[in-house]
């Protein structure tokens, strides 16, 4: 194991509060989807961006696939903190690091990995790709709900950049989707979307599709309306 690699998991252990796995075991239900596997060292996130903070520049990509491959939850969500610096502050490996992404999908595997790294890295990369919508349509058709996850949380870059056309069709492929963290997701990025665009595009939507979408996905999109607004849905 090289030395950038024991650093990181040195800090992370050095903060560890032993009283949080259980809370965070319960925090993070096991479910269909999820790692049977997964394992808490109950360290507080601050600790775990600071960590990828004080150590991006020095750990490899390699070192930090490693991380992002390891069976503690909170040592792959330091991984992803420390890929996204890297995508930040490196233009020269931005696709290297998109593609090392996607090909670790199976360990992006709950909601917090998903919401923390798909905007800055899938939803950013994707941005000025043609290919955009082919990719995410892709993902967002999924059999792992955190694929589909991704795909609509990844929205958000483009929400914060003024464009509502990617989550609308991403949502309306979602509609019927079974699983209430997708639910819960896309309601969020229509949320978002009526929120910093444009609140008559979320109602214009909501009046066409209100009716046929699952009752988690309208209360998170409605969240932020008047409440004169929110009770007509």
């Amino acid at each position: 194991m090289s030395d950038q690699i024991t650093a990181v998991q040195t800090m992370l252990r050095e903060h560890a509060d032993p009283s949080r796995p259980d809370f965070l075991s319960n925090w993070f239900k096991n479910r269909p989807g999820y790692p049977p596997d997964d394992s808490f060292l109950g360290v507080r996130v601050p600790v775990q961006r600071a960590t990828a903070k004080k150590n991006y520049q020095r750990i490899s990509l390699h070192d930090t696939q490693k991380l992002l491959q390891s069976v503690w939850h909170e040592e792959r969500l330091t991984a992803l903190f420390i890929l996204l610096l890297k995508y930040q502050k490196f233009d020269f490996n931005r696709q290297t690091i998109f593609d090392m992404y996607m090909s670790n999908l199976l360990h992006i595997n709950n909601w917090d990995l998903v919401d923390s790294s798909a905007p800055g890295i899938v939803g950013r990369h994707l941005s000025g790709s043609p290919y955009k919508m082919r990719v995410l349509k892709k993902m967002a058709t999924s059999s792992r709900v955190w694929e589909r996850r991704i795909a609509i949380i990844s929205t958000l870059y483009n929400i914060k950049q003024g464009s509502g056309t990617e989550t609308l069709e991403l949502a309306a492929q979602l509609s019927d989707d079974t699983d209430a963290y997708i639910h819960k997701a896309t309601g969020r990025m229509l949320r978002e979307m009526g929120k910093r665009i444009d609140e008559e595009l979320l109602i214009d939507y909501l009046n066409q599709h209100a009716a046929y979408m699952p009752r988690t996905m309208v209360r998170y999109a409605i969240e932020k309306l008047p409440p004169q607004v929110r009770s007509q849905y």
